[in-house]
């Protein structure tokens, strides 16, 4: 029995130290696109990073779920930005989005909107502490911002509900590409953070005001890059799924029977995204968010004046 218990023991270290090294490799796996020759993406476990050359550096935005992943981005936006990176821009303010920062220099000019910042204070405090806290944005604005940096131009919008209430995009003027961040989810299923103030409600007309920007070329938070028509179909799913919870409100209809009888088309092809453990993002998890927004069955606490 002694012997049996300690192969046992043995294949189960094995396996455990095979998945370390699955998961490791995992993380530590990005993917470079070019864009224009002076913008590139990369792809990876977390939000799409932009990357930007000008002639004074890098600019980044976006810097992945993982301390170990933002050394591989700064490497990475040293070689493709012209230089070290000259300012980190964090669309929002969720992990696979921001956890990247602390790899960064600290006192690096970091920018966010206001609200974001207030989420990453009130809802991940934990993880910005020690020498992580030097790497939180430190230059935040309420609804647009112009950057000037190396001969280029990059236009910050805050253009209102959807994903949260804090998200931003970054147009960069000169290559006609915009980052959204995750207002936009292309060929999957997004996450609407009601907790901090997102609405399916809202995120249609929101879009409205992204789409007027002058853009030829898309980033989106998760998925590949496309273009405007690529958004203004991603618009209408939101569209569709606004309505879905509108007329379960008018009908007084539960979720088991919203979720059943969803007419929804603009999906056909969209992919699952699974966080083990934490979260799934499908079908019903999106028709439950409308739901409950349009039926008054989630109340979004109110943090750092955001709702």
């Amino acid at each position: 029995m002694k012997r049996i218990a300690m192969w046992l023991g043995v294949a189960l270290l094995v396996v455990i130290s095979g998945a370390a090294v699955f998961v490791y490799q995992r993380i530590r796996s990005l993917e470079v696109a070019t864009v224009t020759p002076d913008v590139h993406v990369i792809y990876g476990l977390g939000g799409n990073v932009g990357i930007l050359r000008t002639s004074e550096g890098a600019v980044v935005v976006d810097t992945m779920t993982f301390r170990m992943q933002g050394r591989d981005v700064r490497e990475k936006a040293e070689e493709l930005g012209g230089g070290a990176t000259r300012v980190i821009i964090n669309t929002h303010y969720h992990m696979d989005h921001t956890h990247g920062n602390p790899a960064f220099a600290a006192g690096l000019q970091i920018v966010s909107t206001d609200k974001t910042l207030a989420y990453l204070h009130a809802l991940d405090a934990n993880y910005w502490k020690g020498d992580a806290a030097g790497t939180l944005p430190n230059d935040t604005f309420a609804d647009e911002r112009v950057l000037q940096i190396g001969g280029k131009t990059i236009r910050l919008i805050h253009p209102g509900r959807g994903h949260t209430d804090g998200d931003l995009v970054a147009l960069f003027v000169e290559d006609r590409v915009l980052h959204t961040g995750d207002l936009f989810f292309n060929g999957r299923y997004p996450n609407i953070d009601l907790e901090a103030g997102g609405s399916v409600q809202a995120w249609a007309d929101t879009l409205d005001r992204v789409l007027a920007l002058d853009f030829d070329r898309v980033i989106p938070g998760h998925g590949p890059v496309t273009d405007r028509a690529g958004l203004v179909a991603f618009q209408g799913f939101m569209r569709e799924l606004a309505a879905v919870g509108e007329e379960a409100a008018r009908s007084h209809r539960s979720l088991e029977d919203t979720q059943k009888q969803a007419a929804i088309q603009a999906d056909a092809g969209y992919e699952v995204m699974a966080i083990p453990f934490v979260m799934r993002l499908d079908r019903d998890f999106v028709v439950k968010r409308s739901w409950q927004e349009a039926t008054g069955n989630f109340t979004p606490a109110k943090i750092g004046g955001a709702q």
